[in-house]
């Protein structure tokens, strides 16, 4: 039996407490091996993990409140910022010589402070827009809704993926702070026309981000390997600032991101200071004012012990595994690649209306394969997102085979069929009517075990998902939302400590 109680009445020996954590960790998703194309970044490197967990312990008390007083974490962050910048164009030598950034917990807190930083800039404006492609991602609306800016969304072509950049252009209005672009964006791994984008932008007197996150650690290996990387970076006139997540292909620890700035002046608007009170002046360049050196101090250890060398050849393998996987797809029945691959992401969809693609992600999932499926939106079909790491290579070769079997078991077993009440009932709601208890029966009603309603023994997220997802896609995106805030608030319960 798993031990979650959270303070025992008397502590516990700390290998009981490990056990404690081992146990709780069984249920996950694996986070090595290769199987999980979604959330996880790892690169298969001996003795990573060891390295990085002690780096982390060497500085997990260290506190990035003020780094004056512990000059270790400034030193590694600048380090951090500085090889962020030379691999996207920046630096010495440069058209963009005068690159400024900082670190961040990770892609969200990034693209927040690009918003933030625009919108500060103009204090002029009372009713600041930003403009995005509709595939953009949706850290920028979460941006808009906290800061109060407004989002202007450009539909992308059904066949490329793309925004027209004269619709990006069309969409610019006096108010607009800032209009971005992404390199690749999550959902389909295309790049988008980055040079157009910033040229409209520029144009217009606007600044231009460029969301690389995703991308902006793998792309210029793979255009030092000779792939047909459009340019994305700094080397664009006309990109202002870029994100780039050390946590995704540089392969360090969860928790660490980078925003840059073409030059000092566009990163002021991105502090913020205080001193109008009795305590000590506060002063912070990200959201978060305590900071633990840990992450950092891992991601500093990632990127001296990888080196150009070991990214290169990670980037290789990666993206050989990536060709093999794509050539998979595309043999297999019933399927279709939505995009030729051109990053690290492979996103594909259904051709045949006998196979669902919700079921065919459960019959992977049953096979060991956790993929990441994409409900239908504006005219794009439902697909199957899959993140590819160097990890995936010595295990792409089994793919094939439990693709084939999932696909068969996915066509014999047939579309989703809902139940008519069920249906009926989720088609009836409306976001402001939802309650915890109306979200718990309809979770019980599809076998979720949430709240008082839900079935003794059941798993609060089954095995398959196929028939949650399909109500998913039946319903507007704001009761989507709205159902999930409500699904993922029963789920986050304290648990009470025991008589």
């Amino acid at each position: 039996m798993i031990d979650e109680e959270g303070l025992p009445a008397h502590g516990l020996p700390a290998e009981r407490v490990l056990d404690g954590i081992r146990a709780l960790r069984s249920g996950d998703r694996p986070t090595h091996g290769g199987r999980l194309f979604a959330y996880v970044y790892d690169p298969a490197v001996p003795g990573l993990d060891e390295l990085t967990a002690a780096a982390h312990a060497e500085s997990a008390h260290v506190n990035g409140l003020d780094p004056t007083a512990f000059p270790s974490l400034l030193a590694m962050e600048n380090a951090l910022v500085g090889a962020a910048a030379q691999l996207l164009g920046g630096g010495p030598g440069t058209t963009a010589p005068d690159v400024v950034g900082s670190v961040t917990s990770g892609g969200t807190e990034s693209l927040i402070l690009a918003v933030k930083a625009a919108r500060d800039a103009h204090p002029e404006i009372t009713e600041p827009r930003i403009v995005m492609p509709v595939t953009a991602h949706a850290a920028f609306v979460k941006a808009g809704h906290y800061l109060r800016v407004a989002v202007d969304m450009v539909p992308v072509s059904a066949e490329t993926l793309r925004p027209d950049p004269a619709a990006m252009a069309a969409a610019i209005r006096p108010e607009t702070v800032l209009v971005v672009a992404s390199a690749p964006g999550y959902a389909h791994g295309v790049i988008d026309p980055v040079t157009e984008i910033a040229a409209v932008a520029a144009d217009a007197g606007v600044r231009c981000h460029v969301d690389a996150c995703f991308g902006g650690w793998a792309l210029p290996w793979l255009r030092r390997l000779g792939e047909p990387v459009p340019a994305f970076d700094f080397a664009v006139p006309g990109v202002t600032s870029i994100s780039v997540d050390l946590h995704k292909y540089a392969y360090t620890p969860k928790g660490v991101s980078i925003l840059l700035h073409r030059d000092p002046e566009l990163r002021k608007t991105q502090y913020f200071a205080h001193a109008d009170w009795p305590g000590y002046t506060m002063i912070n360049s990200v959201i978060a004012s305590t900071r633990s050196g840990g992450p950092i101090a891992a991601a500093y250890a990632t990127l001296r012990h990888l080196g150009e060398d070991g990214y290169l050849r990670l980037a290789a393998v990666t993206r050989d595994a990536m060709n093999e996987l794509a050539d998979v797809i595309r043999a297999a029945g019933g399927l279709r690649l939505v995009a030729e691959p051109e990053s690290t992401v492979i996103c594909f969809t259904v051709t045949d209306p006998e196979l669902d693609l919700f079921v065919l992600v459960d019959e992977l999932a049953a096979r060991g394969w956790h993929t990441q499926p994409q409900l239908a939106y504006a005219g794009l079909p439902r697909t199957v997102h899959l993140t590819l790491t160097a990890s995936v290579a010595p295990v792409v070769g089994k793919f094939g085979p439990d693709l084939a079997d999932a696909v068969a078991a996915t066509r014999a077993a047939g579309p989703v069929k809902l139940p008519a009440e069920l249906l009926a009932l989720a088609r009836s709601l409306t976001p402001e009517g939802l309650t915890p208890d109306l979200v718990a029966g309809l979770a019980a009603g599809l076998g979720l075990g949430l709240g008082e309603a839900a079935d003794a023994g059941a798993e609060p997220v089954p095995a398959r998902m196929a028939v949650v997802n399909t109500l998913l896609e039946e319903v507007p995106a704001a009761l989507q939302e709205r159902l999930l805030v409500e699904f993922v608030g029963l789920l986050q319960r304290p648990t009470w400590s025991r008589d």
